[in-house]
């Protein structure tokens, strides 16, 4: 799908319920993320069945209709539904909302799938929306009870340690949060005081004070509210009044502009603004930043993690993606390099089969450093130098021997089309391949052992061969030694932008912890604010390691010298 065609027309299952009751991804959504390397915007919304969560997606996508509205008591959003945008104020990005089901529709009668649903719209957005209708009282709070329990349906390393201490890492990873009140009909006042709808949320949240009689009721009230302060980075609140009449309700998505509300009209603009402008691109764990095509790699992993009765994890998700991505990266990049190679003229000068070599491995490898990540231990980018350099070596050894068809036909040509010589000890065995082609070639025919001339023709043509061969040799050296460089080069570019990225993580979470104990601190809780100490001091050693980006590149690149020079010997 071309950047051209990739706007959808509606939206389409994402995520639905199998013949066994279970999640399935769909296939037709993966294929629409496919194809498509824009990096993604994700905005997701949940709530309750029935308080106009599709509204505010339909809006966001700028069509009256898309997301079902529905317009009975019963729940008309199953699963969850994906509509892929043009980014309408970011050029080359991919704008992707995400409807999900209402929670608590009494029809289903399994909570499971609410709390698997919610955990997967915190998993894949980079905004979540939660939706509610009246005003953010107590009995709202207790319909968020989903934001509890995601410490035991989302776990962020594969080895586990400490649980509450991995919680507070959810900060890092978790979308910025906005709460919306639809139907809200009172004045922003708190204390005779005008408020912000921020303000508003902020007061909302406050914890109580406990005391030893009530110190049950007061942990019921302060942990939905401790764990939004906690785990969420930013927070964002808007109020809408009803839009139109109790009676036109029903039918929003056909009434004109001009039925409904203009308070209503202004604040769905506000509320737009301010995801278009303020919600970020998607990562992952590392500052990784996810683009359509590891988006749908990122839902078959957690989807495919929940089937499994198996928590999904941060960690797992990424390493499974990396692993998708860095091989589809490597196929990408020996493709480039072997359709560059394959256009020159096989009885070329040296030289210019050299350059040509240069030129075309500079650009496989930079296509392959903009699609990888986390390449642990550079494993994809060796195979990459490795297969590389492949084609040049056959072409050399081959020069003015015999023609392109030829080439093709080589008993190792078939081996590196499959990608053998791309695999450890792979250049050992092209060695030996190339080795018998050379001999067949150079020497096709026996001669006659008693005919002098035909003796001397033939140690001067091994002369002349054994000369081509040195030459090609030293040339090769001078080859290699290029590739190793541009390789270090990029790796060490690469790791530079990683970890400037996870150095950006880090601070954003460092921002919202110190926020937090700031309010700790003023409302009263000073041994709250004592006990973040310790992640806040871990967060600002994180930073300042991150920070000696050059010295840590530095080290990777010896690391990976020595390697690449290991794997070449």
């Amino acid at each position: 799908m071309s950047p051209e065609t990739m706007a959808m027309e509606g939206p389409v299952c994402l995520v639905g319920n199998g013949a066994d009751g279970q999640l399935e991804v769909m296939e037709e959504a993966l294929g629409i993320l496919r194809g498509v390397a824009q990096p993604v915007v994700v905005a997701a919304i949940v709530g309750l069945y029935r308080t106009g969560k599709s509204y505010l997606m339909n809006s966001l996508a700028g069509k009256q209709r898309g997301f079902s509205l529905g317009s009975t008591v019963q729940s008309h959003t199953k699963g969850i539904w994906m509509w892929c945008l043009p980014h309408p104020r970011r050029a080359g990005h991919t704008l992707v909302l995400l409807d999900t089901e209402g929670l608590g529709d009494v029809e289903k009668g399994d909570t499971k799938n609410d709390v698997w649903i919610f955990a997967l719209a915190v998993l894949l957005s980079s905004t979540l929306v939660y939706n509610s209708k009246g005003t953010i009282d107590q009995y709202a709070m207790e319909q968020l009870h989903f934001v509890s329990e995601l410490t035991e349906h989302i776990k962020v390393k594969a080895q586990r340690g400490d649980d509450a201490e991995e919680d507070t890492e959810f900060v890092r990873f978790f979308p910025s949060f906005v709460w919306a009140v639809r139907d809200f009909t009172l004045e922003l006042r708190i204390e005779g005081q005008l408020v912000t709808e921020d303000q508003y949320l902020e007061h909302a949240l406050l914890l109580l004070l406990g005391s030893p009689g009530n110190s049950k009721k007061v942990m019921d009230y302060n942990l939905p509210r401790q764990c939004i302060r906690s785990f969420f980075p930013t927070r964002k609140c808007f109020v809408f009044v009803q839009p139109a009449s109790r009676q036109e309700m029903g039918q929003l998505d056909s009434l004109p502009t001009s039925a409904l509300d203009p308070q209503f009209l202004e604040q769905i603009r506000r509320f737009c603004d301010y995801i278009f402008q303020c919600s970020n691109v998607k990562t992952v764990k590392g500052g990784v930043l996810v683009n359509r095509q590891r988006f749908g790699a990122l839902v078959r992993s957690y989807v495919d993690t929940i089937r499994s009765g198996q928590v999904p994890c941060l960690d797992n998700a990424v390493t499974v993606m990396a692993a998708i991505e860095n091989e589809a990266a490597l196929r990408e990049a020996l493709a480039h390099y072997a359709a560059g190679m394959a256009g020159l003229r096989l009885l070329a000068e040296l030289g210019e089969l050299s350059a040509a070599h240069g030129t075309c491995e500079e650009d496989a490898l930079r296509l392959f450093m903009q699609r990888s990540f986390k390449d642990e231990e550079q494993g994809f980018q060796k195979r990459l130098v490795v297969g590389g350099g492949v084609l040049v070596q056959a072409q050399q050894q081959g020069e003015n021997c015999w023609d392109g068809s030829a080439l093709w036909r080589a008993p190792w040509a078939p081996k590196l089309s499959a990608g053998l010589y791309s695999q450890p000890g792979g250049f050992q065995a092209y060695d030996r391949d190339q080795n018998q082609v050379v001999l067949s070639l150079y020497f096709p025919l026996s001669f006659p052992p008693k005919e002098e001339k035909q003796k001397a023709e033939l140690l001067e043509q091994q002369r002349k061969a054994a000369e081509e061969k040195q030459l090609q040799m030293e040339q090769l050296m001078k080859d290699q030694e290029r590739s190793h460089q541009e390789n270090v080069k990029q790796l060490e570019a690469k790791v530079a932008e990683e970890l400037a990225s996870a150095r950006q993580e880090a601070e954003r979470a460092l921002q919202s912890k110190l926020k937090e104990q700031e309010a700790m601190l003023q409302k009263g809780f000073a041994e709250k604010a004592r006990l973040m100490e310790d992640e806040i001091s871990g967060l600002r050693q994180e930073i300042s390691s991150a920070k000696r980006t050059e010295t840590l590149g530095k080290s990777h690149k010896r690391c990976f010298s020595a390697q690449l020079k290991a794997s070449a010997d």
